[in-house]
């Protein structure tokens, strides 16, 4: 990071962060931070730590000891509503949808929660319904389900959706609240190869231009590395390494931690013989 962007404040950040069950430590000591406009991601071997440090990020879960912070704001004993108000979005490694509603109904209800809350309360709890959208609400969520390219599916149930569509659903309800940052647990798992890289050129364009900071805990390494900024390896609960993508690759600890998996440099372009 440069010297410009360590000193300004960062979007999200976490000092000291350690969370014990029972006798197991299962994050220790971790420090974390993401800068406004920045992709962060947080790798690591199974049972790293990385869900456990996501859920005291996302307010789930309080740590043992530690300090999470928004904006330079102490939020460790916020609730998830709390800091969903300071701009925090999240996914969850298994999608969370309602019986019932469709795909453009979830991702109104975002838009509404996060504009109008007081509406939900006609939406959902009278027997009114879903009450007539305005033209800036269906703008707004025209253009977020096209750019998940959910336009054909719109009017569909949401529950019972393959998996890599359900996510894709969390997600666009994610980005209907607008959200300064982004916390994704797992968004390309039960993704094809076409999707993932949709799910990509998406991600990039929030961060690219509405300057949305992205943590993104992943299984698929190479996705990270292809995308992040910078990178935080967790192993045994403990911060083993942090860096560029570059550095992450080349790191011996981090290709210990993976045991072999494949965590390579990318191909050297070919030589191209210059004729005079």
């Amino acid at each position: 990071m440069t010297e410009q962007e360590r000193d300004a404040v960062p979007a999200l950040e976490a000092h000291g962060i350690t969370v014990t069950f029972g006798g197991l430590t299962a994050v220790n000591n971790v420090d974390i931070r993401i800068m406004s406009g920045k992709i962060v991601g947080l790798i690591g071997p199974n049972g790293a730590g990385k869900s456990t440090l996501f859920s005291v990020l996302s307010g789930l879960l309080r740590p043992r000891s530690g300090q999470v912070l928004i904006n330079g704001e102490d939020v460790t004993h916020a609730s998830p509503q709390q800091r969903a108000h300071r701009g925090m979005a999240r996914t969850f490694q298994h999608p969370e949808l309602f019986l019932g509603l469709t795909v453009r109904e979830h991702v109104v209800l975002a838009y509404r929660v996060a504009q109008t809350p007081r509406r939900i309360w006609t939406d959902m709890v009278t027997a009114g319904g879903f009450r007539p959208s305005s033209r800036a609400e269906n703008e707004r969520v025209d253009l977020i389900i096209s750019g998940l390219n959910l336009t054909d599916i719109q009017h569909r149930p949401a529950v019972g959706l393959p998996l890599g569509l359900a996510r894709l659903v969390e997600l666009a309800r994610s980005f209907a609240r607008e959200p300064r940052f982004l916390l994704l647990d797992e968004a390309s798992s039960g993704l094809d190869a076409a999707e993932t890289e949709e799910l990509q050129g998406v991600l990039r364009q929030m961060v690219e231009r509405r300057g949305v900071s992205l943590l993104m805990v992943e299984h698929d390494v190479e996705m990270v590395l292809g995308m992040a900024d910078y990178v935080y390896v967790l192993d045994f609960g403990s911060l083993i390494a942090e860096g560029t993508p570059e550095q992450i690759r080349t790191n011996a600890d981090v290709r210990a931690a993976y045991l072999g998996e494949q965590i390579d440099a990318p191909p050297a372009a070919p030589a191209v013989e210059v004729t005079a």
